[in-house]
């Protein structure tokens, strides 16, 4: 299973989510992607969800909490508990073995990040 991660801003566009999924390596092979569970519902995120053909998968804030990634981002440790929502969304989704074959990326205008995980599910 593989599973991209998505951390983005509440005014994020579509061309920043396709911006930041491209960089991290694509949609092609994915099996969903992944947020916290607030930023879920957004529309751009399901959009892009569409255009790829997968379901998203919510991850709770406190599953996120803890989860170490090789990306800091001071203020998402200050919110969310964890260096990386796009990576520890990708992993938490992708399953308890899973890795990342794609670090953190962000888009150019810094509203959209992603990276990606393969694991065995959940």
């Amino acid at each position: 299973m593989k599973v991209a991660g998505l951390g983005f801003k509440k005014d994020v566009t579509l061309a920043s989510l396709r911006e930041a999924l491209a960089a991290a390596g694509g949609p092609e092979g994915l099996s969903a992607v992944a947020t916290v569970s607030d930023k879920a519902d957004a529309e751009v995120l399901k959009q892009l969800a569409r255009e790829c053909g997968v379901p998203i998968k919510a991850v709770p804030a406190d599953a996120l909490a803890g989860v170490s990634t090789p990306t800091q981002s001071k203020l998402v440790v200050e919110k969310f508990g964890t260096g990386s929502v796009a990576e520890a969304a990708a992993l938490a989704a992708a399953g308890p073995r899973a890795r990342l074959i794609a670090t953190r990326v962000i888009s150019q205008d810094c509203t959209a990040t992603a990276a990606i995980a393969e694991g065995d599910g959940p």
